[in-house]
């Protein structure tokens, strides 16, 4: 079973997606399982759930909100045993793709491929309105972690792909457009030296008095 919560989203324009399994060895999915756009967050140091924020492509996720931020912490302290009971603690957070599983490792502990790419967050104390508001947006489900992120995977590859394709376009064009331009200016003066245009600037045919014109 996976918990679904829901941030306001106030600072973004839209809802924000939190999830966390039920417990340890549903954490093993979520590790497994998770977007390139997920965040995860933990309790440092301390037993806790494991929190993943689900962004959408073109959002960082070290360039969180305030509120989004805090509502992710908030959410980690709560569903940690001791971390709830206690104040001043520390929630770390990184992205999905920073999570790093060995073989060796408990079920449920996890590790990083970059400590650089972990932050930190200080939680004073629990806030009861922010807990207590994401509580209310909880939902249960039991969803097919793989076949999700086999569709998830198609969905992103279609999207890089039209990508691709419309910045492939955009080159294309850009090049034929230079391409022209540069033809121009190369043949700018092809009509002011054709043969007919030639015969029409010579004197070679004018009259002898053909100077009056000018007088």
């Amino acid at each position: 079973m996976v918990y679904y919560f829901t941030s306001n989203g106030e600072e973004t324009g839209r809802p924000m997606l939190l999830y966390m399994g039920k417990h340890k060895e549903e954490n093993e999915d979520l590790i497994k399982y998770g977007h390139d756009t997920d965040v995860w967050f933990h309790v440092d140091n301390l037993s806790s759930a494991h929190v993943y924020l689900r962004l959408e492509p073109g959002e960082t996720w070290d360039t969180l909100p305030a509120g989004v931020l805090e509502d992710c912490a908030q959410l980690t302290k709560a569903n940690s045993i001791e971390g709830n009971k206690r104040d001043n603690i520390t929630v770390i957070y990184t992205p999905w793709t920073n999570l790093r599983k060995t073989n060796g490792m408990a079920v449920g502990q996890v590790g990083f491929k970059k400590d650089k790419l972990v932050k930190k967050v200080h939680v004073q104390t629990r806030v009861n309105a922010i807990v207590n508001r994401l509580n209310k947006t909880k939902v249960e489900k039991f969803p097919d972690f793989q076949s999700e992120k086999v569709e998830y995977e198609k969905t992103r590859t279609h999207a890089q792909r039209a990508v691709h394709a419309a910045r492939n376009k955009r080159e294309l064009e850009a090049a034929e457009a230079k391409k022209k331009a540069a033809w121009q200016q190369e043949h700018a003066y092809d009509d002011i030296f054709s043969q007919e245009n030639l015969a029409k600037s010579s004197n070679q045919n004018r009259g002898e008095d053909w100077e009056d014109d000018f007088m």
